[in-house]
């Protein structure tokens, strides 16, 4: 089945110029140059949207919430030209998965699809960290209740990269050029206060799954 991807920008010359390249991969992209026809299509169900923030009608933020409150996991790419900082907390706090600042070159839009699309697409095990589960093969994580069913933590693609990054690794130190290389792709051009951002994100939504700060260094997950 064809990788499909939508692409929100109005900037037409910029938008044909990333549809081109998207297409190479194989990929199907449906694009937008505003984000009233994008928000149409939210029921579309793509494999993942890439949304300019500053759009005619409706913006990348509020996009970002409607895909969010349909689909949690949705992998989602944000691009913009405005303050670098501000536009990636904030997209970074609503669940966003990556942050391109403008400008960047295409072929870098291409490689991060590629390693967001390799995450999600991974298969694994149910893991048992108590009070949570984790359905590596759903990238689904739930935390028992008391009483009741367990309830779904929602995590962004990268948050949950994140965890199971520390899963995985059973308590071995991580730096944050590690992370850096791990989650985002060795080519990242950001800044590592983005793998402090994601760790703040995560420790926010899992408070009983410890991450020791290594001062001047990096982070440890638990040993699972």
């Amino acid at each position: 089945m064809s990788i499909r991807i939508n692409l929100v920008e109005d900037e037409k010359s910029l938008n044909d110029v990333l549809t081109s390249y998207l297409q190479r991969e194989g990929w199907e992209v449906k694009s937008f140059y505003n984000g009233s026809d994008a928000f149409e299509e939210i029921d579309d169900r793509p494999d993942l949207w890439i949304l300019d923030i500053m759009l005619p009608g409706v913006d990348g933020f509020e996009l970002l919430r409607e895909i969010r409150s349909r689909n949690s996991t949705m992998p989602v790419i944000f691009i913009s030209a405005r303050d670098k900082d501000i536009d990636r907390v904030i997209g970074l706090e609503m669940g966003s998965d990556d942050y391109m600042p403008k400008p960047f070159l295409p072929r870098e839009l291409v490689i991060r699809v590629k390693k967001i699309l390799e995450r999600v697409q991974t298969t694994g095990e149910l893991v048992s960290i108590p009070p949570y589960t984790i359905d590596e093969s759903k990238r689904k994580v739930t935390v028992d209740s008391s009483p009741g069913t367990p309830v779904e933590i929602e995590l962004t693609s990268m948050e949950f990269d994140l965890l199971m990054l520390f899963v995985h690794g059973r308590g071995k130190p991580f730096s944050r050029d590690q992370i850096l290389d791990k989650i985002w792709g060795y080519d990242h051009y950001g800044s590592d206060r983005a793998v402090d951002d994601l760790v703040r994100r995560l420790r926010r939504k899992m408070p009983d799954f410890k991450i020791e700060t290594i001062y001047g260094f990096g982070y440890k997950g638990v040993d699972v």
